[in-house]
């Protein structure tokens, strides 16, 4: 075993608007994810969980941004900034940081952590946009909102903790979009960022368009860091998200990707870190969700059929 990947489990639900996301980890870990990991002949080492306050103990607006609306911000931040440094600490150890969520507001402290002093690739596996900011959202709901924050749209511009210097639109690829707000459809169209939706797929293959995807995050950059929402695939084979959207990936296209970004990292080692994020075993079955993220992770390092 040549890599070792370090386990650091974010059970957050701050930013998410459903309840039972913050048992993500544990359920990722139950579905046989160290066992994974070593088929694919890496070094699993857990870290155990970053500690955080219930919210039934908090007040979600008691830090909101002047004019806008982030629900619990106060809090997401304290999990994100020590979340950013347990990352940044692995990298400087010479390991691979898999972070495990809890919603996708976790990969503000993920990105942060990876980007410290290196310009960082992302590629984000994920039925939304996630670009919604604090004055655009509907819900305030951050989950939807962590690439903006990195990127330093909006109100997250003046917060030291949320952007990622390292980070430049032009490195940051989505990989099977399907359900975008009408304002995150207008920065998008405003932005450098790249985006191949379902219908790229559809046409194209999936193995085609994440080529073209790591041909983004890989130009100029230091490494990639992978995102990894399980609502990016069709709610039939991965139940167990809170906000479900008809018409993603197939069990055989999210394998078939994620081996390729491995093929690719096995040839030129640009795989930096990566979060798998928004299990939610509340509204999963039989643990279903859990295990295919456990499943697709293992692909992502390296294990294969044959």
């Amino acid at each position: 075993m040549d890599r070792t990947v370090r386990i650091i489990g974010a059970p957050m639900d701050y930013g998410a608007n459903r309840r039972g996301v913050d048992m993500g980890p544990s359920a990722i870990r139950y579905a046989g994810l160290a066992d994974g990991l070593e088929r694919a002949d890496v070094e699993p080492i857990d870290d155990g969980d970053l500690s955080m306050p219930r919210a039934e103990e908090r007040d979600p607006d008691a830090d909101q941004p002047h004019g806008g609306n982030a629900k619990f911000l106060r809090e997401i931040e304290g999990v994100c900034r020590r979340l950013r440094d347990r990352v940044a600490a692995t990298r400087a150890d010479g390991e691979f940081p898999l972070v495990l969520g809890g919603d996708h507001s976790v990969a503000i402290g993920s990105l942060t952590g990876s980007a410290r002093d290196v310009d960082l690739g992302v590629i984000w596996f994920d039925a939304h946009a996630d670009l919604n900011t604090p004055e655009t959202s509907p819900t305030g709901n951050v989950h939807g909102m962590p690439l903006a924050a990195v990127l330093g749209h909006g109100a997250f511009g003046e917060m030291d903790w949320a952007p990622a210097p390292g980070l430049r639109e032009s490195s940051v690829a989505y990989v099977g979009l399907r359900s975008i707000d009408d304002r995150e459809r207008d920065l998008l169209q405003e932005s450098s960022l790249t985006a191949y939706t379902m219908s790229d797929i559809d046409q194209r293959g999936v193995s085609a368009v994440v080529e073209d995807a790591l041909a983004v995050a890989t130009d100029g950059t230091d490494g990639v860091h992978v995102s990894l929402d399980l609502d990016w695939l069709d709610p039939k084979t991965a139940p167990g998200v809170g906000t479900p959207v008809r018409g993603g990936v197939t069990y055989r296209e999210a394998h078939a990707a994620l081996e390729t970004l491995s093929r690719r990292d096995e040839a030129d080692g640009v795989l930096r870190s990566m979060d798998v994020v928004e299990v939610n075993p509340i509204l999963d079955e039989a643990n279903e969700t859990a295990t295919l993220a456990a499943e697709l992770t293992a692909s992502t390092f390296g294990k294969r059929i044959l």
